[in-house]
Parts: structure tokens; C-alpha cells; sequence
């Protein structure tokens, strides 16, 4: 058996992006440790969510705790840096920020982790962080140069399929489950990747109750009126049953079906 790190900017990304990939790997035995850059201390709140007193990025933390149980991980670890909120936010340049951290010094807190587990595998986000969330990036940056520190053989970039998720909404305004203005500007925003630039399809399929458990622990951010939790169950079959990534090295096209093949 074998060790996945999974390494997310800030808290709720792990079981969007590969909540299905580190269930699948726990449930054949492998060891799973999720590593987290920031606490996500400026996501979005409704008011009166929260406990008095209570803030933000402390609840965060526990419901990063309660996802992770569900997709099967046995170690979390947070990096201790300052959520940097979208691009072009006045937040991006506060100390302490994920953006702002020297890559070397970060790469090097993640590398000792990656030492310290013997890691096989490693997933980061390619080199736009799926949407060109700077955090998001960072975990491109970073995540990179601590392979190479460390020694880690298989980096995964997960990323999102562009022209797959095209083809979902305009399948899902065509039926009514989704209002055209609601969709995506695919020409505005550079999400994910073009279909030609993926190496590895992960079929999830097995694993949707649990990556759609880990996605409602996170509460505070992905209510039951969500995107995410609204849709039928075919259609978050179809949005969210194959998790996409990019191992350089590998392609042109799908080379790659699991993570975890041979270890």
C-alpha cells in the first residue's frame, strides 16, 4: 500500500476536487493525508451562521475535520497561512497571506510533511489553480517545488475538464435544470483545461455519497441551496463523477485511470 497527500489552498476544496480520488484510495487500503495552505478566514458567511463569538475560519477548521473523516483521511494538516482572497482583492497583499508566502519557505513546511509520510503521490492544481484563485496558484507553485525538495514521484495536477464542463451546462440549460444566465462566461474565465491537455480520467462514480457527505460538512460554505447540493443526483453524476488531472510526462491525451495504479 501506498501514501496520497492531497494538497489544497484552503478549506472545502479537497472534497470538490478530489473528494472522490481520496476516498477511492483510502477504501483500497492506501494511506490518505490532506495537507491545507490557509483556514479560509475570508470565505463567505450568512449572517447569524455562526456561534457568537465564534469565527470563521474556527469553524472552518472543524468541518475540515468532518470531511476529511468521511473521505477516509487519516492525517490534516493546515500550513498556518492567511486566506488571500480573490485575485485583485486589497486581502491578496496582507501579511501572512498564502500569495505573499516566499515559495521556498512554503514548499519546504510541505516537503517536511511529504518526508514525513514517505509520500508516493502528490495532487496540487494545475498552473492557473483551476480558476485563477491566487491561493489556488500558490498550490501549483508550491506543491511543485515541494516535490522536487522532497522527492515525491507522481505529482497529479487536478484540474477541471473545460470542455466537458461546456458541454454539462449547455446540456443543462438545454433541459431546463439551469438558467442561461447562470452559466459560466467560458470565454471571460480561463477555467480548468482544454480536453487535449489532460493525461489522467479518475471515474469516481463509487464514491459520490461520500464526496457529496464530505462536500455538506462544509456548511458554512456550501449551503443545501447550493450548486453543489440543489443539482439531482444525475446531474452531479455527470458534473462531478470523474475527477480530471495532468502528470507531466504523461499524454498526449488519457494515459492514466487511478492515481494509485501499481503502489
Amino acid at each position: 500500500m501506498a501514501t496520497l497527500v492531497t494538497f489544497h489552498a484552503h478549506p472545502d476544496d479537497e472534497c470538490i476536487g478530489t473528494g472522490g480520488v481520496m476516498r477511492k484510495a483510502a477504501d483500497e487500503g492506501h494511506r490518505v493525508v490532506l495537507v491545507v495552505g490557509t483556514r479560509g478566514e475570508v470565505g463567505e458567511v450568512e449572517d447569524g451562521f455562526l456561534a457568537e463569538g465564534e469565527q470563521l475560519w474556527e469553524r472552518r477548521v472543524i468541518e475540515t475535520h468532518a470531511s476529511a473523516e468521511i473521505l477516509g483521511v487519516k492525517r490534516v494538516e493546515f500550513l498556518g497561512y492567511r486566506d488571500s482572497g480573490m485575485m485583485g482583492e486589497p486581502t491578496n497583499t496582507e501579511p501572512g497571506t498564502f500569495w505573499t508566502a516566499p515559495v521556498e519557505e512554503a514548499a519546504e513546511k510541505l516537503a517536511a510533511i511529504l518526508r514525513e509520510e514517505n509520500a508516493d503521490v502528490l495532487t496540487i492544481y494545475d498552473d492557473n489553480g483551476g480558476y485563477g484563485h491566487p491561493d489556488h496558484i500558490q498550490v501549483h507553485r508550491v506543491g511543485k517545488r515541494a516535490a522536487e525538495l522532497a522527492g515525491t514521484p507522481r505529482v497529479y495536477q487536478g484540474t477541471i475538464n473545460r470542455d466537458a464542463m461546456r458541454r454539462g451546462m449547455e446540456e443543462a440549460v438545454a433541459s431546463g435544470q439551469m438558467k442561461a444566465e447562470d452559466a459560466p462566461d467560458f470565454d471571460q474565465f480561463e477555467f480548468g483545461k482544454p480536453e487535449a491537455e489532460l493525461t489522467c480520467e479518475v471515474d469516481v462514480t463509487a464514491h459520490l455519497t461520500e464526496k457529496r457527505a464530505a462536500m455538506r460538512a462544509h456548511a458554512s460554505q456550501i449551503s443545501e441551496q447550493s450548486f453543489f447540493l440543489s443539482m439531482p443526483d444525475d446531474r452531479f453524476a455527470a458534473s462531478f463523477g470523474t475527477e480530471w488531472f495532468i502528470r507531466e510526462g504523461q499524454g498526449p491525451g488519457i494515459t492514466e485511470t487511478d492515481l494509485m495504479a501499481g503502489l
